[in-house]
């Protein structure tokens, strides 16, 4: 998540919380997103997330990693509600039959819905989407 907008700029899914599964998500978010040296990317203290290869990754990228503080949840606080909110609105209102149709869901929950149409209040009630045309054409 891109703090500033609320963006989802990277995701994955798999059947295990793996160290690929979230480089993957990152990945996906470096493609996504110029970025600066400094950039810091938060999460909670998950051993995928303490796995060497993915923070060899993100300091390739010239990235700083930071984690929560153990047991506390505020800490991650944006990303624990993104989650609570994708299993609300979508993950408990379904029933998946493949890794495939929930990946589709997934991407569509993700890709179209939240991105692009989901009013957020940190951001003034507009979609990320929105926030980040409306960020552009201020700058």
């Amino acid at each position: 998540m891109d703090l500033y907008s609320r963006s989802i700029v990277g995701w994955s899914l798999d059947t295990g919380m793996t160290e690929a599964l979230v480089t993957n998500a990152l990945r996906m978010a470096f493609e996504r997103r110029e970025t600066q040296p400094g950039l810091i990317i938060h999460s909670d203290r998950g051993v995928q997330y303490r796995a060497q290869k993915y923070i060899d990754f993100m300091v390739r990228h010239g990235a700083t990693p930071s984690m929560s503080r153990k047991g506390n949840c505020w800490d991650n606080a944006p990303m624990e509600s993104f989650f609570s909110r994708l299993k609300v609105e979508l993950i408990y209102t379904q029933q998946f039959h493949s890794i495939d149709e929930a990946k589709s869901s997934i991407f569509e929950y993700i890709e179209v819905f939240y991105n692009r149409l989901r009013r957020h209040s940190s951001i003034g009630y507009v979609a990320p989407a929105e926030f980040e045309r409306r960020a552009a054409l201020a700058a």
